[in-house]
């Protein structure tokens, strides 16, 4: 990376970034992060940030995040360490994440030679064990109640709104009045609900469910973000990463004062779901997803579905 595309811009043009295009002041710490070793950062984080509103603070912050991400520590360097504390104080929101790279998140950002997107019956199966559909599941779906929480869905679904997905996001809450077995949370049981993006005509493909982590849920998430939609703008790595966080906390209905390893474990306990259907709602063409999580006491659901082609 030559010295041009690692240099720092000016402050005005840096505010004017942070004000109409943040998402190309990301892709400058990007760049900075991992085109320049830690000793070569260290000058920018001399002084401490003076307000989560200076766009240079915000560049700071974003470089921090993007190390974090890499798996880059800077413990025991006082002016890092000094910046990410009062970055803290601040409430920026890239302070509210790991402090170091967990193993939950070891799928983010690693490209897999012909591990693409899924979009077909057949890709899915060939990659998740798939459930099969009992009759149990779609009596119990029939049973659930819808608990609406607008906050919760916007957290749930910030990744793909974020990066600009092409339509909005479907994610909602169940509860359920008593414990869901595993082998009974599949397609049956999801087609019991009430929701949108399997609702109406049922295409050729039909629909299935298989089993899945929260590592592929985070991967998503992560990637949504990242990327961007196909009509929307890369978020890069700092905040693809907080939307990816953000969304899981969601998904799983934890406060955001809940230490990150007390999520991964609970997160362990659930059963998670990776879905497909062939409705109007979805269309297996730039990019669709499905996510479904039974929480540890199997009485509460939460699902998302995304798809980055208008309808």
């Amino acid at each position: 990376m030559s010295d041009d595309q690692a240099a720092l811009p000016d402050p005005a043009e840096l505010k004017s970034l942070a004000a109409s295009r943040p998402d190309q002041l990301r892709g400058i710490a990007a760049a900075l992060a991992k085109g320049r070793r830690l000793p070569e950062l260290e000058p920018l984080f001399a002084e401490p940030p003076r307000s989560v509103d200076d766009p240079e603070a915000e560049l700071r912050a974003c470089v921090l995040g993007e190390l974090a991400l890499m798996g880059v520590s800077w413990r025991g360097r006082p002016g890092p360490e000094a910046y990410a504390e009062r970055l803290r104080e601040l409430g920026h929101p890239l302070s509210w994440r790991p402090a170091a790279r967990l193993d939950l998140e070891h799928r983010l950002g690693v490209r897999v030679r012909g591990a693409g997107p899924v979009k077909s019956a057949g890709q899915l199966r060939a990659r998740f064990p798939e459930i099969p559909a009992t009759e149990g599941g779609a009596a119990a779906g029939r049973t659930a109640r819808e608990v609406r929480d607008a906050e919760r869905a916007r957290e749930a679904a910030g990744a793909f709104t974020a990066g600009g997905w092409a339509r909005e996001p479907e994610a909602r809450f169940f509860t359920l009045p008593e414990p869901l077995g595993d082998d009974d949370f599949g397609m049956a049981f999801l087609q019991g609900l009430p929701l949108d993006c399997l609702a109406g005509e049922m295409g050729p493909g039909g629909a299935l469910a298989c089993l899945t982590a929260a590592d592929d849920v985070a991967n998503e998430l992560y990637s949504a973000s990242f990327n961007g939609g196909v009509d929307g703008r890369p978020q890069y790595g700092a905040y693809a990463r907080l939307h990816a966080w953000r969304g899981l906390y969601a998904l799983l209905g934890l406060p955001a004062g809940t230490p990150f390893l007390d999520a991964v474990r609970y997160a362990a306990d659930c059963r998670w779901l990776r879905f497909m259907a062939f409705t109007r709602w979805f269309h297996h063409d730039t990019a669709d997803v499905g996510f479904a999580v039974l929480d540890p006491s199997r009485t509460r659901v939460a699902v998302l579905a995304a798809t980055d082609t208008a309808g």
